[in-house]
């Protein structure tokens, strides 16, 4: 287990209604598991990309991604530009 930050950007910050908060977890798969446990968070999440300590996590499994104590995790929903 590790302890970090989770960061959360956009439409993940206004469902989490945090812009960050603490962690505990081993794994990226453990963490998001941990904070979908709100259905408002959870369904933000399924469009989402992630970042740990600023590199992408891209297509990989978030299972097989270990988190380092002081991790930091962020949360990117889609962006709209123009």
């Amino acid at each position: 287990m590790a302890r970090g930050t989770i960061r959360y950007w956009a439409a993940a910050k206004e469902a989490a209604g945090v812009p960050e908060e603490a962690f505990d977890a081993g794994t990226l798969g453990d963490l998001l598991a941990w904070v979908s446990r709100d259905p408002a968070v959870e369904r933000v999440l399924r469009r989402c990309s992630f970042l740990v300590d600023g590199a992408p996590v891209g297509t990989r499994d978030p299972a097989t991604i270990d988190l380092h104590e002081g991790a930091v995790v962020e949360v990117l929903p889609p962006f709209a530009g123009g």
